[in-house]
């Protein structure tokens, strides 16, 4: 690939909902710039950005692809990011790579889940966005109603800056609105030919074209005072307006086309070239000065010195680990020493490439502003800033959304153990919305993702990379045990058998524990040396080890106060383990007797949805043994605050989707471990006697 200075670069990430056509978008500016002699269909699995074996299976984007093109002088990077909900952390990822963050909208289903959610996210993290209005050649598509809705929907600074002609199936062509050329597209050279506006369109026109000049205005004192007094703007400030408005986020420009013929990506390349800002024009990036520790702003830019910012790690079992960076000041070259200021480490760079899709393009610099990728870095990971020794700068890392789902790993076959773990690890490399994590008690590893389909995929990707065949399981409860009244009993060990003989006697007073401590609370309570000072360690030994296990479910026992207060020896024939199993003699006899329950985990949720689907999630959770503790109101949705039982709450991330069509979203933590109602704890008993009785 030729060189390209930073004012000839532009950085467009497509984003929106599952299927609204980003990957076709990309395929077909590949195709229409001769970067790819075919253009690759999603449906074929043979797309340039969708290149992973289970991409092409489930015919759905689930990584982020960097696919570069060149168009007249321009190098133009294309972040295709998926649009299923599972996969955020890639669009969180892809964002930090590009100047504008173009939306793509179906024109025939208009606004969905996916677009509110993007738009969500290009404010959150306050990106400069535009529209694309794809498929207009398909049935029931129709560009003015969807525009209508953008505009309802996000605001007033949503203006479309290209109307199309025909509608459909005689969708044939696109009107520039500023500069109101007209031109329709030729399927057999995909090229856009001139021709006069159609009369009807003409008032149309008109009126989109006032729009951005009223929009233009209101982002520019300057242009509005001479809009004011003249009434209109020339074209030329008009576009200088657009791309400033464009930069700074206020104006949202809205295009259109459909991808899937290839049909008016000329026009929508030049309009790129033309409307939206090169690195050189966005609003400066925010870092810290790691020598002096304050916050600076970075303006992209190719004389200062080196500095980039790794969005994304891939994990290739045969290359190793690959780094995808952005470039932020200066020049990155090959064999150089860098400096990762998060890190603190020195890093070589060693040979460095331009991506596209699954190909690396060798590169001997890249610029301000440029994508590129580098092999085997040792200690970067994602959200890690490298720049000069001389002038160490750090970027603000990324951050990724919480975990909302785990299920066990299993594996399918014995032996298999050090091949999941080292797969696991060199996953989490590669996606940081999941975890991992040990259940010691239950001896299970657990994974904790975004969502079901999300954890499938980490599941293929050990099979598939790494060799590693493993099933997903609902975790094991961490069930617990405790009693509820008191119980004084005695535990008393005699046997005799030739020679030394083993005695101890002890009475142990069991009561429930209410100063809201879980631990074990031993009391010595032995009074005129009835127990043998040196035997009663033995005997709080003896009983920590027993509440591993209760009595009811062999779950691990809690909040339970034991005094040791009367006893007997024998001055021979007692010893140490004579006492310890006199003391669990004793805690069998005791919790038997003293009203056992058992206890359950009890998770502190809060869920965040849309006012209109308030009464299905509360009853949702009033279903789940839940109880509604409060609402209010979070930035135009509302927060349920809620107490809901573990057990219920495995597959929450998947139910909460459902009913809210997958705009709620929820964050829980552990809170405390409550008594389980009877008829739940029965069937968890029986079923705890079930696996006892099995692995016997």
């Amino acid at each position: 690939m030729k060189e390209y200075k930073t004012k000839n670069l532009r950085n467009i990430g497509m984003i929106g909902h599952g299927g609204a056509g980003k990957t076709t978008l990309t395929e077909a500016i590949l195709y229409y710039t001769k970067t790819t002699d075919r253009f690759g269909k999603v449906e074929e699995g043979t797309t340039t950005s969708d290149y992973d074996a289970e991409e092409r299976k489930r015919k759905i984007s689930i990584s982020t692809t960097v696919a570069p093109c060149e168009f007249k002088d321009t190098k133009i990077n294309v972040v295709d990011m998926p649009g299923y909900f599972d996969f955020v952390g890639e669009v969180v990822e892809g964002l930090r790579a590009v100047d504008v963050a173009m939306i793509v909208v179906c024109g025939a289903s208009g606004i969905q889940v996916g677009t509110e959610k993007a738009w969500d996210q290009v404010n959150k993290d306050s990106i400069p966005r535009a529209f694309y209005i794809n498929k207009l050649d398909r049935e029931n598509s129709d560009f003015e109603k969807v525009l209508s809705s953008l505009k309802d929907k996000f605001g007033i600074s949503v203006v479309p800056i290209q109307y199309p002609i025909g509608k459909e199936a005689n969708f044939k062509g696109i009107v520039n609105v500023i500069s109101k050329r007209a031109r329709i597209f030729n399927p057999k050279t995909l090229e856009m030919e001139e021709q006069e506006v159609p009369a009807e369109l003409l008032d149309k026109v008109e009126e989109c074209k006032n729009m951005i000049m009223e929009a233009v205005a209101e982002t520019d004192e300057v242009l509005l005072d001479k809009y004011f007094s003249e009434g209109e703007l020339s074209d030329e400030e008009i576009y200088h307006g657009l791309v400033d408005g464009c930069a700074r986020g206020e104006i949202a420009p809205v295009m259109c086309g459909s991808a899937y013929t290839c049909s008016g990506i000329q026009t929508f390349l030049e309009d790129i070239v033309e409307c939206f800002p090169s690195p050189e024009n966005v609003k400066e990036v925010k870092a810290k000065n790691v020598k002096e520790g304050k916050e600076v702003n970075i303006k992209m830019e190719e004389s200062a010195p080196f500095s980039a910012f790794v969005f994304k790690t891939i994990a290739d079992p045969f290359v190793g680990k690959l780094s995808l960076f952005r470039v932020m000041t200066g020049k990155a070259k090959p064999d150089t020493t860098v400096y990762n200021s998060i890190k603190d480490k020195q890093e070589k760079i060693g040979t460095m490439y331009f991506v596209r899709g699954k190909n690396q393009i060798s590169a001997s610099e890249i610029v301000a502003g440029d994508i590129g990728a580098v092999a085997k870095l040792q200690y970067t990971n994602t959200g890690d800033t490298l720049c000069e020794m001389s002038a160490p700068i750090a970027f603000d890392n990324i951050q990724f959304p919480v975990p909302a789902m785990s299920m066990a790993v299993v594996p399918k076959s014995k032996g298999d153990e050090d091949k999941i773990s080292s797969g696991l690890a060199k996953l989490l490399d590669e996606d940081p919305t999941f975890k991992v994590s040990r259940d010691v008690e239950n001896a299970e590893t657990i994974v904790s993702g975004v969502g079901e389909t999300h954890l499938d995929i980490i599941a293929t990707k050990l099979k598939n990379k790494f060799g590693a065949e493993v099933s997903l399981e609902v975790p094991k409860v961490p069930y617990r045990e405790t009693i509820r009244k008191v119980a004084d009993v005695q535990g008393k060990h005699k046997k005799q058998s030739g020679g030394h003989g083993q005695y101890g006697d002890v009475v142990v007073k069991f009561e429930p524990r209410n100063d809201g401590e879980d631990e074990l609370q031993f009391v010595d309570a032995v009074v005129g040396g009835v127990v043998p000072r040196q035997y009663i360690p033995a005997v709080e030994k003896g009983l920590r080890e027993c509440i591993t296990k209760g009595v009811l479910a062999g779950y691990p026992v809690i909040r339970l106060k034991a005094t040791l207060h009367d006893g007997s020896f024998h001055p021979v024939d007692s010893s140490e383990m004579a006492f310890k199993i006199a003391a669990s003699l004793a805690y069998k006899k005791g919790l038997e007797s003293a009203e056992p329950v058992l206890l359950e985990p009890i998770m502190h949720a809060e869920v965040i949805v849309p006012d209109d689907y308030m009464g299905d999630v509360i009853g949702d959770i009033n279903k789940k043994r839940g109880r509604v503790l409060g609402m209010e109101p979070e930035n135009g949705s509302q927060k349920i605050i809620a107490e809901v039982p573990m057990a219920e709450m495995f597959k929450y991330a998947t139910d909460l989707r459902s009913i809210t069509q997958a705009r709620g979203s929820f964050e829980m933590r552990f809170e405390r471990y409550e008594e389980v109602p009877a008829l739940e704890a029965g069937k968890i008993i029986e079923n705890a006697k079930k696996l006892k009785e099995s692995e016997e």
